[in-house]
């Protein structure tokens, strides 16, 4: 299991979101809005699981969540559901948001297209997904 000091997950996280430094990785702590420090020995250290919870949080605040709503949200789920949403993190770069041709299909599916993929294969995709989604296309 991997350890990491308090320093080392903000820095780990300063990778993916600029904003985050190690006040806030405390201040989530203290909140108790990740889990508690695993005991390593006599030291208290963060996991690979408590940055998932971390990669988490940032994805779920750009999204708009309140810390509160977030905290609640986390309980309720696996540490694999967990993970997954700190995937999306990536998503909601700045740079990135910016450079993609987002497409809203529906309430339940945004399509964000990177734009290195030609203008005729973006409308293909979204015209596939949108009928894949109406029971258009098996």
């Amino acid at each position: 299991m991997d350890t990491f000091t308090a320093k080392q997950v903000a820095e780990i996280l300063q990778q993916e979101d600029p904003e985050m430094n190690l006040r806030t990785v405390r201040y989530y702590t203290q909140i108790g809005i990740v889990p508690p420090l695993e005991l390593v020995g006599n030291k208290r250290v963060y996991t690979s699981n408590h940055v998932s919870y971390f990669r988490a949080i940032l994805t779920l605040v750009h999204s708009g969540e309140t810390l509160a709503a977030i905290q609640e949200k986390l309980k309720e789920v696996s540490i694999d559901e967990i993970s997954k949403i700190g995937e999306n993190l990536q998503l909601y770069r700045s740079k990135k948001m910016l450079t993609n041709d987002t497409h809203v299909i529906n309430e339940d599916v945004i399509l964000s297209i990177s734009p290195r993929i030609s203008a005729e294969l973006r409308v293909k995709m979204v015209e596939t997904i949108s009928q894949m989604l109406k029971g258009e296309v098996k």
